[in-house]
């Protein structure tokens, strides 16, 4: 199960030991279910026609335990199991790993939860420049991406304002933008602050790391006893004028001297719109840049991207959505065009993507992205 695991195995104990003395007697209920998936893609790359062919399953457990009418706690057990087979590259993998384990305590204003799990936040759609412990896809259809060990509590007020607090385990895999992962198991911090202003809402988040230099460009420069300290500091709005409108941002400063770009700014602004055609058009669009620089206010190095999306329902089941990217710098195309329809417990999707070779526009991308290039892909998923 692994290490970061244990303290949770001391967290349901300690629960489990509370709820026994409580003297508390309501029935724990329980859920079973799962995701089964299973998919082909046929794509080109560097000239070569490659096929990829796959089955995920995830199933899930949840117990709920009501302690009165408002108050409960409840846990989520999910395991992320597939194998695949890549005709012209590695062959046959798999793999069978935790995809959640969390408890939580939650009340009508309060939730703690604790255990790995997904955290997300922001006001962007295709580009998040908070996707700060996330690798959502907008192109996915499954919405999958790993979680975080980690503690987080959320208070909700009256008005609709509501704070946030973190604090995570470190890992030795990058997560969200990061280049560079975390110094394994050092403590990471955070947290955010999301008012009500106008008909919309403003906030401020914040986030403290250590880099692990082991894994920068050039280890040797390093020891391997030290760490680079990384503060993060994000804002971000959404408004509904008629049309939707939004900014999100990321300024994060490196304390090294490896290198003397020790910023980076994350922007991103959009808008969306639902035009009244047929069964309703939603266009989005959005512009986004990263920029590394030695001053805050510097101009440094930049990339620039446009991003644009358009879903219309073709009627109940089916669904046809097209996103776009344009890189600036590199004079880029990526195209994605999906198809699918949905059941109460099945659902189809044919995908088809036109994109660059090398993938550069996620650059937390570790592996190979199954949308570089060109080709087509087929999706049949099962939910019980």
């Amino acid at each position: 199960m692994g290490y970061h695991c244990y303290y949770l195995l001391l967290i349901y104990g300690l629960v489990g030991v509370s709820l026994a003395f409580s003297g508390v007697t309501h029935a724990i209920e329980s859920d079973f279910g799962g995701q089964l998936s299973g998919w082909t893609i046929q794509y080109k790359n560097q000239d070569e026609w490659e096929n990829n062919t796959g089955l995920r399953y995830i199933p899930f457990l949840t117990l709920t335990h009501s302690l009165d009418e408002d108050t409960f706690f409840d846990t989520e057990l999910s395991i992320n199991s597939y194998l695949a087979t890549d005709e012209n590259s590695d062959g046959e993998h798999g793999d069978i790993d935790i995809y959640r384990l969390w408890i939580r305590y939650g009340s009508p204003q309060l939730e703690i939860r604790a255990g790995l799990q997904k955290i997300n936040f922001g006001s962007a759609i295709l580009l998040r420049p908070l996707m700060w412990f996330d690798r959502i896809d907008p192109r996915d259809p499954l919405q999958l991406t790993e979680g975080v060990y980690g503690l987080l509590g959320r208070y909700y007020f009256l008005n609709n304002a509501n704070v946030w607090i973190w604090a995570l385990l470190g890992e030795d895999e990058t997560k969200g933008w990061e280049i560079f992962p975390s110094e394994k198991d050092s403590l990471e911090f955070g947290g955010r602050v999301q008012i009500p202003l106008f008909n919309g809402e403003i906030a401020f988040s914040y986030h403290h790391r250590k880099v692990d230099p082991e894994n920068q460009i050039y280890p040797g420069l390093l020891s391997s006893e030290s760490s680079i300290p990384e503060n993060r500091f994000g804002l971000d709005g959404k408004w509904d004028l008629g049309i939707g409108l939004w900014f999100e941002g990321t300024l994060i400063h490196q304390d090294q001297e490896l290198s003397p770009l020790r910023y980076k700014r994350l922007i991103n602004v959009g808008v969306d719109y639902t035009f009244d055609l047929g069964n309703g058009l939603n266009v989005v669009g959005e512009y986004f840049t990263i920029a590394t620089s030695e001053d805050i206010l510097a101009s440094g190095e930049k990339i620039s991207i446009s991003a644009a999306s358009v879903n219309y329902p073709l009627g109940l089941l089916d669904n046809i959505t097209a996103i776009i990217f344009y890189d600036w710098d590199n004079q880029d195309w990526y195209r994605y065009l999906r198809w699918q329809r949905e059941y109460d417990i099945w659902g189809f999707y044919l995908m088809g993507f036109w994109n660059p070779d090398e993938f550069n526009i996620y650059q937390n991308a570790q592996e190979k992205s199954p949308f570089a290039g060109k080709g087509l892909q087929l999706m049949i998923v099962f939910n019980h």
